[in-house]
């Protein structure tokens, strides 16, 4: 029996219409990519005629799981009618044990192709299709049967252990299984399936390592999994824990799931949202490690980092926290990650993700594990990339019992009810984060008292909040309220409980004073002392294409709180904001929005900024 313990909820598909600008990042990513140069017709060839290269069997699911969740927020036919068209052609790459794999029923399971791996990737590619797309009972069927021919291979003795099984030293992708099981039982409801999910559990997800027990106690995740803590597979593995906690209440899991949120959100998120690196720790594993990256971001040596697979998963795995917990600092961590590292991975025209990201350097590769189709390289974060801007909608607005919750402040219509039950339009105006004033619609069908939550971001030092013109905060400070005014604490939830009307409206007006942020100080000592800047929700960045001297120390001026009394100025062309950055004894320099710094021609960035003399 499910266990329902969340605290929010999400709007049903379609009840989500994106306006404004984040609506035409997606927009480029849908035209560019899911309905454009993706050679999905490649991806299910690969089960009829063998794979290139270990674990290309995945690419079928990624695409078609990002196009089908995409559908679920813009509901198009020519989405609807392409997703028809991958499911049909990977239905009829049926093995006769039921299986969809890349691998014969002889050679399965296949631990060093990859077939584990792949084979979770279709399921999950047709469990969404079945959500959002076409509740077909072929593709329930076929689930059955591919969930059955995995139960018959991998389990305890004498069947091969899930530990075994995998391309990597400590095989944890392959018990990244337990998401689909864990799906596929909600659906149907068997019980052997929950069982199956119950020993991934058990076995805890890599070998040599019980990841459950070490989230439970604490261990920093660069620590998590022995030789080869791959950020994006691990966390995967949590993705699955997320949903086996909410399905049975086992509170040694949730422990688990949150323990494993925060370790990550204080010890691996960089300022742009995103984590990983090949340096200090582990340099042999291409950047998509979990490296202590918080604390050595500004680390010099660093030349790959922040893998696209590793954000977009880390901002699903946020969701299941945001549901589970009601947890704002979930929904900062998502927009962070959306505002600089997801936007900022994405080719321009919309035709791919950047493999991995760096913050200092040529920002954005190809290269990277994939795979060429007729000259086209396609690579894993090519893949997940528009996953990540199709979960925008599905976070931005949710529900609680007590009534609708905003987490992200971008123009959109929703649609959801009141706790009666009757209908509530919430619509927001805003040109936001381009600038900081926010107006939000409020229409039910009749009169009621509910709960409107309002994220108010831990960035906001001071946020002013009106309700039809009311002002009901003004100062978010450590301050004495004046009495009646509602305190709009910075990192918190603002929680507006009236009588809303039809034609009811709130504005907000966030603090979007540039800041200064001084970096961590980790294991290599040069990195120490550099500082960034950040305008909102926003980071900033110097690019060589626009500055020769991006790259040289620079003093910023800043008043004792840390705010730089920075003069905004004109965008050049392709960046979305950008200031004059007030210097010490005189000057200034040029920063604009890291997300829109094109580097994919080679030109390089510099975000943590070198103080005069302090290091090289």
């Amino acid at each position: 029996m499910l266990q329902h313990s969340d605290i929010f909820f999400p709007l049903p598909a379609g009840a989500v219409a994106m306006r404004g600008g984040l609506e035409r990042v997606i927009r480029a990513s849908i035209d560019g990519w899911i309905l454009g140069a993706v050679p999905y017709h490649d991806f299910s060839r690969i089960f009829r005629e063998g794979r290139p290269k270990y674990a290309t069997g995945e690419m079928w699911g990624k695409f078609v799981r990002s196009g089908c969740f995409m559908y679920r927020a813009f509901p198009e036919p020519a989405i609807r009618d392409r997703m028809r068209e991958a499911v049909a052609e990977i239905l009829a790459a049926e093995r006769p044990n039921g299986s969809i794999s890349c691998s014969s029923p002889e050679a399965q399971p296949d631990g060093p192709g990859g077939d584990l791996w792949e084979r979770k990737y279709v399921m999950l590619g047709l469990l969404e299709y079945y959500a959002q797309i076409d509740r077909d009972p072929a593709v329930l069927a076929s689930l059955r049967r591919q969930a059955d021919a995995i139960l018959a291979q991998v389990g305890p003795a004498p069947k091969a252990d899930v530990r075994d099984l995998g391309w990597s030293p400590n095989h944890v992708e392959s018990s990244t299984l337990l998401e689909p099981f864990m799906r596929l039982h909600a659906l149907t409801g068997e019980p052997r399936y929950l069982e199956f999910a119950r020993y991934l559990v058990e076995c805890g997800g890599a070998k040599g390592s019980d990841l459950v027990q070490m989230a439970l106690g604490n261990v920093p995740p660069h620590l998590m999994g022995g030789v080869y803590p791959k950020a994006y597979e691990t966390t995967s593995y949590f993705e699955g824990l997320a949903d086996y906690a909410r399905a049975t209440g086992d509170g040694r899991v949730r422990r688990a799931v949150l323990n494993y949120f925060a370790l990550v959100r204080d010890r691996e998120l960089t300022i742009v949202g995103n984590g990983g690196a090949d340096q200090p720790f582990h340099p042999r594993v291409c950047g998509e490690a979990w490296s202590d990256t918080a604390r050595e971001q500004t680390n010099p040596d660093i030349t790959r980092m922040m893998e696209t697979c590793t954000g977009v998963t880390w901002m699903k795995f946020c969701s299941h926290v945001l549901r589970l917990t009601g947890d704002c600092t979930a929904a900062e961590a998502i927009e962070t990650y959306v505002y600089n590292g997801l936007v900022g991975a994405m080719k321009p025209d919309g035709t791919g993700f950047s493999y991995v990201n760096l913050l200092d350097g040529v920002k954005t590769t190809n290269t990277g594990w994939g795979w060429e189709f007729g000259g086209f390289r396609v690579t894993c974060c090519n893949l997940n990339g528009p996953m990540g801007l199709a979960y925008i909608p599905y976070v931005a607005v949710m529900r609680s019992a007590e009534g609708p919750v905003v987490n992200l402040y971008c123009g959109l219509d929703a649609k959801t009810e009141t706790p009666s039950g009757a209908p509530l339009a919430l619509s927001i105006d805003t040109d936001y984060p381009r600038d900081g004033h926010v107006r939000i619609a409020v229409s039910p069908a009749a009169p009621e008292t509910f709960t409107l939550r309002l994220r108010i971001p831990a960035w906001s030092a001071e946020t002013a909040v009106a309700v039809n013109g009311d002002a009901a905060s003004s100062r978010v400070a450590r301050e004495t309220r004046p009495e009646g005014r509602i305190p709009a604490r910075a990192g918190t939830y603002l929680e507006l409980r009236r009588e809303w009307r039809p034609g009811d409206a709130v504005t907000l007006d966030f603090d979007m004073r540039c800041r200064l942020i001084e970096g961590p100080r980790g294991v290599n000592r040069a990195g120490d002392g550099r500082v960034a800047v950040a305008y909102g929700p926003v980071v900033l960045t110097r690019e060589e294409r626009r500055d020769p001297r991006f790259d040289k120390p620079a003093d910023i001026q800043s008043d004792a709180d840390g705010t730089i009394p920075a003069r905004r100025v004109r965008p050049p062309s392709g960046a979305r904001v950008a200031f004059d950055i007030p210097l010490r004894g005189g000057g200034s320099i040029l920063m604009t929005d890291y997300a829109s710094a094109d580097c994919w021609d080679g030109s390089r960035i510099r975000t943590w900024i070198a103080q005069s003399g302090a290091f090289r």
